[in-house]
């Protein structure tokens, strides 16, 4: 008996790296960009994004559907490169940063969507509230080296949502008819990433 419980613990410990086929990739934010566009006065598009923010992505090698993905946006990192509007946007008529800090994105499901492409699926909690949403995702990119030793891939990522379903409600009429601020907003996560070691 002891023989045989030998054999099978001998057995599940040389499984274990089979089926760990799971590589951790860190998301390079000095490489990365997490970038938004919005409607402006019905009129023109303005684009933006949040400076400070962190992720991982664990891609399963064998199964890509069992792949995960998690980011942490600083939403005080927003930037429009209009100071008087960024501070408008860190107010309580959007995103209150002051009691909303960050926003955070989990994946529930990736799944293929054709070559080198992916639909991933996950929980957006932003302003308190939490809905689900599809990232169209292009890549992961080859796998290459960089000069220090790093492995290095990327992707790039797009969704679009309606902001009053995440409670950013605020706007303002125009004379000529519309609102100044758009309610659909385009995101778009440009990611390099880097493996763990």
């Amino acid at each position: 008996m002891k023989r045989l419980l030998a054999a099978f613990s001998t057995i599940i410990a040389l499984s274990l790296p089979v089926m760990a086929s799971a590589t951790v990739w860190n998301i390079d934010s000095d490489h990365s960009n997490v970038g938004f566009k919005v409607r402006h006065l019905m009129v023109s598009n303005v684009k933006g994004s949040f400076e400070k923010f962190a992720g991982v992505v664990d891609i399963n090698d064998k199964d890509m559907s069992k792949s995960k993905v998690e980011v942490t946006i600083d939403t005080a990192s927003i930037n429009t490169n209009v100071q008087k509007r960024d501070e408008h946007l860190r107010s309580a008529d959007f995103f209150d940063v002051a009691k909303y800090p960050t926003m955070k994105f989990v994946s529930k499901k990736v799944a293929a969507a054709g070559p080198d492409k992916l639909k991933v699926t996950g929980d957006l909690t932003l302003h308190g509230i939490t809905k689900e949403v599809v990232l169209d995702v292009e890549g992961p990119a080859k796998v290459s080296k960089d000069p220090w030793g790093n492995f290095r891939s990327g992707a790039v990522a797009s969704t679009k949502i309606n902001r009053k379903d995440f409670g950013l409600v605020w706007n303002a009429a125009l004379e000529t008819g519309g609102v100044a601020v758009g309610e659909e907003v385009t995101i778009t996560l440009e990611i390099e990433m880097i493996k763990g070691k």
